[in-house]
């Protein structure tokens, strides 16, 4: 389903990207089309970009088209999502200690729309960092 969201293919279409958009979240997904976990975190995003058109809009970046963000953002997953509002990377305390990104697949559509709100509803009030609706650490899974 990656064909049916917008592709970033350079560095300079990035950075217009996340520069040009006032209004609303920007939501990178890094990772490769033809990856397993690249391939489900695409389906969910393709399902929740409909839903969230008014206050985000996702772009799928490829980490070999485009290799200039791998060292800066350190993408060294297979996937992983970033977000970005007024040119600035909001961070999201989903309680696992990397506050910088998701690189793991979400599969709920709704986990993944509920991020977006906090996203957008914490930057749109200056916050550089957002917790999330839920807690994603390892503690209560044992």
């Amino acid at each position: 389903m990656a064909y049916l969201l917008p592709h970033l293919n350079s560095g300079w279409e990035v950075d217009q990207a996340i520069l040009n958009e006032e209004d609303r979240v920007v939501v990178i997904r890094f990772g490769r089309d033809n990856d397993s976990t690249c391939m489900v975190q695409d389906e969910i995003l393709m399902a929740v970009a409909e839903k969230v058109k008014n206050f985000a809009v996702i772009y799928l970046v490829d980490l070999d088209q485009v290799p200039d963000f791998n060292t800066m953002y350190e993408l060294y997953d297979p996937c992983t999502i970033m977000f970005f509002y007024r040119n600035k990377h909001i961070m999201v305390d989903l309680g696992t200690g990397n506050n910088n990104k998701i690189n793991w697949a979400l599969a709920d559509k709704q986990e993944m729309i509920d991020i977006m709100e906090v996203v957008y509803r914490g930057s749109r009030k200056g916050r550089g960092l957002v917790v999330a609706p839920k807690d994603y650490s390892t503690k209560y899974r044992y």
